[in-house]
């Protein structure tokens, strides 16, 4: 149904970065939401009344509430495609993480809400009426929520949102719930066993569960977590294929929405070059990282000496010291100051989040182990840098 929808409406449907096909498809998948939801509910609150069944009547309010997650969902995507104005110069492109988080919301408030029921239930079990028409109300909602689930999951992989994320494992969710009220339902009808209460209760927790991961997966985004290593690698790879990059470091990007991005780096260049002809260079990586990203960028030119075979000496010594200190540990903007009594080498060291010593102790070790250089002329004079990228897929401190 959605790819058939998405031909008759969506123009370009399959250029998903694109922030005007993005909202389409939310709007689109928002509105299918909102239908079916409806209809289970008016489906399953006839059937739950009629057999008296909490955990039925439960799951239609829940179908009810998705109803109205499925509206936040579709005014989420709306106001995120909002123009920037002077109160928000960045655009309104987290309103969709805001949707997401407010749909987690609904799906823990639903999970407390059927937990309480169910534990009433438990107190004071009561017969189910079974029917067949029940039955196959219960098995036909349990295929539109996996359908639902299947759409909503395909979509948020596409567009890459969090919201469609949160919408697709309340699908889940759902279709899990029914499955348990329709198990409570034959168990109740053939082996005579009062287990609505426990059903619910059972599915209630995995609800509750279910939100607060989407919740997390929301308010991440929200607060400021690091870029993808697929992005990194893509972003440093068209940097560094112009000639006269020597390498890139200090790259921060921050997050304003999907396709809202602003991005600044520091670019090596030979510190021998034309100035002016750098600078021409670092305006066209500018404008081909905004072209290609949808985003806004700044470079800063570092110039790096690349003829100076002292400095160069002293630059691959003191890599050997970081990586004996350890291996987690990156340099740059090394730099070296030469005065009548010692020499200074200023560079910058990235410390990975979670690493065990602290910037004080990694200093005292790196000049400790200069000490025995030189006699003792070398030191250093370190700045620590966080890093910014997720290192999840880091191996040996080194970019794969």
């Amino acid at each position: 149904m959605i790819s058939l929808l998405s031909r008759i409406f969506i123009k370009r449907r399959e250029e998903y970065s694109d922030p005007a096909v993005r909202r389409s498809y939310g709007v689109l998948c928002g509105a299918v939401g909102i239908a079916l939801n409806v209809l289970l509910f008016i489906g399953k609150f006839i059937v739950g009344t009629a057999a008296a069944s909490v955990s039925i009547t439960a799951d239609a309010f829940n179908n009810l509430s998705d109803a109205g997650s499925s509206v936040v969902t579709l005014i989420g995507f709306r106001l995120a495609g909002l123009k920037p104005d002077p109160e928000h110069p960045y655009g309104h492109g987290r309103m969709e993480y805001v949707s997401g988080l407010i749909v987690a919301m609904v799906i823990i408030l639903m999970g407390f809400e059927l937990l309480i029921s169910s534990i009433e239930r438990i107190v004071s079990p009561e017969a189910t009426e079974f029917s067949w028409t029940g039955v196959a109300v219960l098995a036909a909602s349990i295929l539109v929520k996996a359908y639902m689930f299947i759409y909503n999951r395909v979509t948020a992989h596409r567009i890459d949102s969090v919201a469609m994320k949160a919408t697709a494992l309340d699908s889940l969710t759902d279709c899990i719930a029914t499955l348990a009220a329709l198990a409570a339902l034959i168990a109740g009808r053939y082996l005579n066993w009062r287990i609505d209460g426990w059903s619910g209760a059972f599915v209630s927790l995995f609800v509750i569960y279910s939100g607060f991961s989407a919740a997390k997966e929301t308010i991440s985004p929200l607060l400021g977590q690091p870029p993808e290593r697929e992005l990194v690698d893509d972003i440093e790879r068209t940097v560094t294929a112009h000639e006269n990059i020597l390498g890139i470091h200090d790259l921060v990007v921050h997050d304003y929405g999907p396709g809202r991005m602003m991005m600044s780096l520091h670019a090596e260049v030979p510190a021998e070059g034309d100035v002016l002809e750098l600078h021409d260079l670092i305006d066209n990586i500018e404008r081909e990282l905004k072209e290609k990203f949808s985003c806004e960028a700044v470079v800063h030119m570092d110039p790096v000496r690349t003829h100076d075979e002292v400095t160069e000496r002293l630059k691959l010594m003191t890599c050997e010291i970081l990586r004996s200190v350890s291996p987690e540990l990156r340099m740059h903007d090394f730099r070296v100051v030469t005065g009548p009594t010692h020499t200074n080498l200023l560079f910058d060291v990235v410390v990975p989040f979670g690493f065990k010593k602290s910037f004080e102790e990694i200093s005292r070790e790196i000049n400790k182990r200069l000490e025995s250089v030189n006699d003792g002329k070398f030191f250093a004079v370190i700045d620590f840098d966080r890093e910014f990228v997720k290192n999840d897929e880091r191996e040996g401190g080194r970019t794969k």
